[in-house]
């Protein structure tokens, strides 16, 4: 098996608790107002929402059509993390085993958050992941970052 990790953080002005509440508590809720033209549903398969909980998310017709599993490893409210593996999805075709997230919220200096991502690629043995994926993947990720981060600063009742 092959394991490929890469790191970012991102900067916003919304607060630590809020951010957290948007990306990981009421993500299911969110997805699909930030960005419909990607994301169609999303259902918990298994589960109550915490830890184990498996969601399938199935992306809108067209280009992006298809759908991703995704499994809840840990959540912890109290120190703002949030973790998950993809484990099944169209676009992992034979190369990906599974892909994991680890989100760290923190406060920045001016009362906003900086996200924490830490993101491994899970590979077949023998295969390799292009920089191209490793990079395509990284920007998705930022852009439903941003999507969100949009959504509460034109909604500031949202996620309080």
């Amino acid at each position: 098996m092959g394991v490929f990790t890469f790191e970012n953080e991102t900067t916003t002005p919304i607060a630590p608790t809020r951010m957290f509440k948007a990306m990981a508590v009421e993500t299911d809720k969110l997805s699909a107002k930030v960005a419909p033209q990607i994301i169609k549903s999303t259902e918990i398969i298994e589960g109550d929402g915490g830890a184990g909980t498996i969601k399938k998310i199935t992306f809108q017709e067209g280009p992006k059509e298809g759908y991703m599993k995704h499994r809840i490893d840990s959540i912890d409210e109290a120190n703002l993390t949030y973790n998950y593996s993809v484990i099944e999805g169209d676009f992992m075709n034979d190369k990906i085993e599974k892909i994991s997230h680890e989100n760290k919220i923190v406060a920045s200096p001016d009362g906003g958050s900086i996200l924490k991502l830490k993101t491994t690629i899970y590979t077949v043995d023998g295969a390799d992941v292009s920089e191209d994926v490793l990079k395509g993947g990284q920007a998705k990720g930022e852009g439903m970052f941003k999507a969100i981060e949009a959504y509460l600063l034109t909604n500031p009742n949202e996620c309080n």
